[in-house]
């Protein structure tokens, strides 16, 4: 092969539409993007079957789904279906990697403790069908959404998560140990190591920082007698995922609080690609690559909900080593969907990452809380903190802290509209500064 050949074969991988670069070539390619996503996949996961308290076969099997919702998820983002008939597309067509979202896990957790666990995915199927709605309308309806909403509602998401990442970092308010001085100190030292490797760390330490953690963690468990391998024994070679394993059912308080998520989310995915387009390929996203991955994201949840699949997003850091990178093939992303795949039919695996210690969880995600957290500021803080948007921002934020806080402010109403309202501050932030956004005289330019 010549050097013109070599090039060419080498520039495949910044080409969006370019073949299937060589496997030597994309396989760290792919490895780079599963590394960055697979712990922010699984985790939500492993969350809310501890919150069920699902016996140890429910937990391999949730996880399981959660793996393989991602693949088909991010197979469908990355090559779209198209409805030539009504110039329809589903599917944004860039290399997005999809995974469960920590946006949905307070409200989840909300939902198990009251309804059960069948009632999520009964939620999850009518937020679905929200984002196709979003995406169907996105022209007329963006201007709900701007920076400054998405921003508060990130930021009282990132908040709403910081007690779940406390009471893991304590062992789990399940387990018998739980706020022991050795779950603490395992979660503590968990959690150095992933911000040491966060802020010292190059290339791929950085990049894997928080599963370093993880590794660690699980390694200074052991002394403490904390990790159970007896699910991995039971845990079978190969199985598919269950058809409505966990059940699915309908609850009208479960399905507003998550459908108002689907609709914030389904814009916040507007700016991941729009990351994606601008960041690695110097460009736009074009009005048919957002709507597609909108109504992409509502039919990926509604199948994923079938299949015992927590609700998934585009995974921003994802987005940022396309940024980075330059590396925009779509093969090279489909590449680390089929291998999630592979890994989410293999149960074994699944009970292998069922089986880390919650202390050790806590201590590795409270940093990607924060990061949430750190995101919403940030946004807002680029709409501009002016005397009009900072009253947008305290008075929603108050608002729904508050009535978190103070739950039984609602106790005279229907238990719906406490499910609602005054169980995660997100839904009431989010209606307030929509509502203040719309009525409030706007700043002179």
């Amino acid at each position: 092969m010549d050097t013109k050949d070599r090039k060419k074969e080498h520039d495949l991988v910044f080409d969006l539409n370019g073949g299937m670069p060589r496997m030597a070539q994309a396989l760290p390619l792919a490895f780079q993007h599963i590394v960055a996503m697979v712990v922010g996949c699984v985790t939500p996961a492993i969350i809310i079957a501890g919150v069920a308290g699902l016996n140890p076969a429910d937990k391999v099997i949730i996880v399981q789904a959660a793996l393989v919702i991602s693949a088909l998820a991010t197979l469908l983002q990355v090559f779209p279906i198209r409805v030539k008939g009504i110039g329809l597309q589903i599917g944004a067509g860039l290399p997005l990697i999809v995974g469960v979202g920590f946006a949905y896990v307070t409200s989840m957790s909300t939902i198990v403790e009251g309804y059960g666990i069948a009632t999520i995915f009964g939620a999850e199927i009518v937020g679905g069908l929200v984002a196709v709605l979003v995406g169907l309308s996105y022209n007329k309806i963006k201007v709900l959404f701007p920076p400054l909403v998405i921003g508060i509602v990130i930021l009282c998401i990132g908040l709403s998560l910081y007690p779940i990442a406390i009471r893991y970092m304590a062992g789990g308010q399940s387990s018998p140990s739980y706020g022991s001085w050795q779950n603490w100190f395992v979660a503590i030292v968990t959690l150095i190591i992933v911000v040491i490797c966060n802020n010292f760390g190059k290339g791929i330490v950085k990049l894997a920082s928080i599963l370093i953690g993880i590794i660690a963690g699980y390694i200074i468990a052991f002394p403490f007698h904390m990790v159970d391998f007896s699910s991995i024994g039971q845990a079978g070679i190969v199985q598919l995922p269950k058809l409505m394993h966990f059940g699915i059912e309908f609850e009208f308080s479960s399905c507003v609080a998550i459908g108002i998520l689907f609709a914030i989310n389904s814009l916040q995915a507007v700016g991941d690609v729009s990351a994606t387009t601008i960041g690695g390929m110097d460009r736009d996203a074009t009005s048919q690559e957002i709507t597609g991955s909108i109504i992409g994201f509502g039919i990926s949840n509604i199948a994923g909900a079938f299949l015992g699949g927590l609700p998934n997003v585009t995974f921003s850091q994802n987005v940022g080593i396309v940024s980075t990178t330059k590396v925009v093939n779509r093969w090279i992303a489909a590449l680390a969907a089929i291998i999630l795949g592979v890994a989410g039919i293999v149960p074994k695996f699944a009970a292998f990452l069922t089986s880390i210690p919650q202390c050790v969880l806590g201590g590795a995600t409270l940093s990607v809380f924060a990061a949430i957290t750190v995101t919403g500021i940030r946004m807002i803080s680029n709409a501009g903190l002016t005397a009009r948007n900072a009253g947008i921002v305290g008075i929603a934020v108050a608002l729904g802290s508050g009535l978190v806080q103070a739950s039984d402010a609602l106790g005279g109403s229907p238990a719906w509209v406490a499910t609602i309202f005054a169980k995660t501050p997100v839904v009431v932030a989010a209606l307030a500064a929509i509502v203040l956004n719309l009525v409030l005289p706007k700043d002179k330019k």
